[in-house]
């Protein structure tokens, strides 16, 4: 395969040990309590309001996208690649809003009811948007995730920090179902980030894999609000999948895309689809099994990056990513 560049397609932690390593090395997570750009932790409700009143929709439009990088050259290895341990799922789960759109008693930004459960527009996937420590306004694509907290999302690891020598990002925000603008559901600011230490470290892809804790917004945490997609793990590397995000070359990232295909392995562990999602889309997940009626499905990897023939790239899902799942899912 030709070499490929990474999607931008985009405080003090604690390190966690976790499982033996699976296909990849590097198992250990950091985590850190998210802060604003002025430093300040965003550990309690006013400073989660401070974030969301940073962004306007004039720095939201400005947002620039993560710089791309260098990735490793790696060739395509057979479907059957083999897994790390035994396949397993956690349940996705509905949200009200959800039902209340299906109803018609939520209006929508701008009244377009009709396109409150399109392919391309689930609730539970949205922007992120955040200030690089280095400098800037950028942003990502996430998806709500389904846990015991209610709470999490899930993204790129290069989406909550920065990689070898920089630092966690700052000022960082969940925009459900974001549209040219419109932000029907709120803001969702972070509360504490999660990722592998390979890829603070090492900016290993292997391991480009962020969670994030978020805050309530008006007493409603974020799944009880548009719903959470399930969790799977340890699943083939040659499985159908849709892929949803804000790729910067299709509508200049500012309505969401989708993408469906079956993923491939590749010989350093991750798998890939010939999607060509650009800058933007970094973080949007790959969801199995994705229902169109409910806009739920269970992710099984995210965006990470893209080679110069329009391969998109992701973590493999294994043992270790489950791990990272079961300790911050229930932070609160």
């Amino acid at each position: 395969m030709a070499a490929a560049s990474i999607l931008a397609i985009a405080g003090m932690g604690t390190t966690t040990a976790q499982a033996a390593p699976g296909p990849s090395a590097g198992t250990a997570t950091t985590t850190a309590v998210a802060r604003l750009s002025d430093g300040s932790r965003m550990d309690t409700q006013a400073a989660a309001e401070k974030v969301r009143k940073y962004w306007t929709a004039e720095r939201m439009r400005s947002a620039r996208l993560v710089t791309p990088r260098a990735d490793r050259s790696a060739s395509v290895t057979a479907s059957s690649a083999p897994r790390a341990g035994k396949a397993g799922s956690y349940a996705p789960a509905a949200g009200v809003n959800k039902a209340a759109i299906k109803a018609g008693a939520l209006k929508l930004a701008g009244g377009d009811k009709a396109k409150a459960l399109m392919l391309t527009e689930t609730a539970t996937v949205g922007k992120v948007f955040f200030s690089k420590p280095s400098g800037g306004n950028w942003m990502c694509s996430a998806a709500a995730l389904n846990s015991a907290s209610k709470q999490l999302v899930i993204t790129a690891g290069h989406c909550v920090h920065e990689g070898a020598g920089g630092g966690w990002m700052q000022n960082w925000t969940f925009v459900p179902r974001y549209r040219n603008g419109a932000r029907p559901f709120g803001t969702y600011a972070a509360k504490q980030f999660r990722t592998f230490n390979a890829w603070m470290n090492s900016s290993d892809f292997r391991r480009d894999v962020g969670m994030v804790t978020t805050w309530p917004l008006n007493g409603q945490k974020l799944v009880n609000a548009v719903g959470g997609n399930g969790f799977q793990w340890n699943w083939p590397r040659n499985v159908a999948v849709t892929v949803l995000g804000y790729p910067s070359n299709h509508n200049s990232g500012e309505i969401q895309m989708w993408c469906q295909g079956t993923t491939r392995g590749i010989a350093d562990g991750r798998i890939e689809i010939n999607c060509n999602f650009g800058g933007g889309s970094s973080g949007g997940p790959w969801l199995r099994e994705f229902n169109d009626a409910t806009g739920l499905g269970y992710s099984n990897g995210v965006q990470s990056t893209i080679t110069n023939t329009g391969w998109n790239r992701s973590p493999y899902f294994d043992d270790a990513v489950k791990t990272m799942f079961d300790a911050q899912g229930g932070v609160t």
